[in-house]
């Protein structure tokens, strides 16, 4: 039994028709919440030769509650710093995701700077979703052999409330995804499929900055430390790579976290490798993020409508954002948005079930 199951509801973003920025892609974006009681939308617009701006829009409810299109109101960021632009005039602010973290009393968005290092997660806040002030690279203290500020990373995402670190520490949790060159999804492809998993290098992290009692909170120049190896890949459906997804959100059950895996297309061979991008469940204890109390041994969503297989990336769902329906009373209720082929944007919603499978461990 599969106690989580997605159930489209739409394509609520596509390219618009003469948009520059727009050209290559609406994909991956971050929503939540306003101080207006608002759902505003945080995609990835990719302008020619992928350069990447955040844009923002409003998105619009039907008469049943669902989300149906979007209310474009213009970019968020787009490369402005060293660290978000490459020598070669490229560059981009990719794949964002926002939390509202009451321990900064501040939302907090975290994307990808494509910069002349490769990819780095940066930081920014705003108070109002309107404005958003940078707060530079995030820091890692070292974690040997891995030294996490010169690997390439993605797909951070924060928790909104603080939490114990593995050593006690009241802190603040992030998300992350490591990208190792011998383990990104372009080589992992070509392999066997039954080559060893490396659990430093194929895996999602939980980083903490720790909360020093008395001092203002400051994200600005904080260092992540008390790194932990979350999960690795463990199923067939995503035995490529694993990577976190949407933010964190608190349910009865704990924290659910709907993320991403990667596996060999079916119609993967030596001289065509291509793989697919699939959605899955894992929920962490409420009081110790490191303990996955479940996992969904098979996605929850697989790329199977047109506008998933066919885009820039062929065969990807890839989601990024939620957002829990207690506008309509429906606090069961989670929306789901995600990026469709690394084109557009798509929302489909599940129901947080009664109980969790007590077994589901077994392959």
């Amino acid at each position: 039994m599969i106690p989580f199951k997605l159930n489209r509801i739409c394509t609520i973003m596509e390219p618009e028709e003469g948009n520059e920025y727009e050209v290559e892609g609406v994909l991956n974006p971050a929503v939540t919440r306003g101080p207006d009681g608002e759902l505003y939308i945080f995609p990835r617009l990719v302008a020619k030769d992928n350069y990447s701006r955040i844009g923002i829009a409003k998105v619009k409810f039907n008469a049943d509650g669902d989300p149906f299109k979007v209310e474009r109101l213009g970019i968020a960021l787009e490369p402005e710093m060293d660290y978000e632009k490459r020598p070669d005039g490229g560059g981009g602010c990719e794949d964002p995701r926002i939390t509202y973290v009451k321990s900064v009393e501040n939302y907090i968005m975290t994307y990808t700077a494509y910069g002349p290092q490769g990819p780095r997660i940066a930081m920014a806040k705003s108070k109002d979703l309107l404005s958003w002030e940078r707060l530079g690279l995030v820091c890692f203290s070292l974690y040997k052999p891995l030294d996490f500020n010169n690997v390439d990373d993605k797909d951070a995402s924060f928790f909104p409330t603080h939490l114990p670190s593995p050593h006690n520490h009241t802190s603040i949790a992030m998300l992350h995804r490591p990208l190792f060159p011998e383990t990104i999804p372009e080589k992992t492809v070509k392999l066997d499929d039954n080559r060893p998993i490396d659990q430093h290098r194929e895996s999602i992290w939980i980083s903490y900055f720790n909360l020093k009692e008395g001092q203002e909170t400051c994200l600005e120049h904080a260092q992540f430390t008390s790194h932990y190896c979350l999960a690795q890949p463990m199923y067939p459906w995503e035995n490529l790579k694993i990577g976190a997804g949407a933010p964190p959100l608190l349910t009865k059950h704990g924290w659910l976290m709907i993320y991403h895996g990667v596996r060999k297309h079916s119609g993967c061979t030596d001289e065509r490798p291509r793989y697919t991008y699939s959605a899955g469940v894992m929920v962490l204890a409420e009081n110790s993020p490191q303990e996955i109390i479940y996992r969904s041994p098979e996605p929850i969503l697989v790329p199977e409508l047109d506008d998933e297989t066919i885009g820039i990336v062929g065969n990807v769902v890839f989601p990024t954002g939620t957002d829990r329906r207690d506008d309509i009373g429906q606090p069961e209720r989670i929306d789901v948005y995600y990026g469709m082929a690394d084109n557009r944007i798509g929302v489909a919603k599940m129901t947080i079930p009664e109980e969790l499978p007590k077994y589901w461990k077994s392959l």
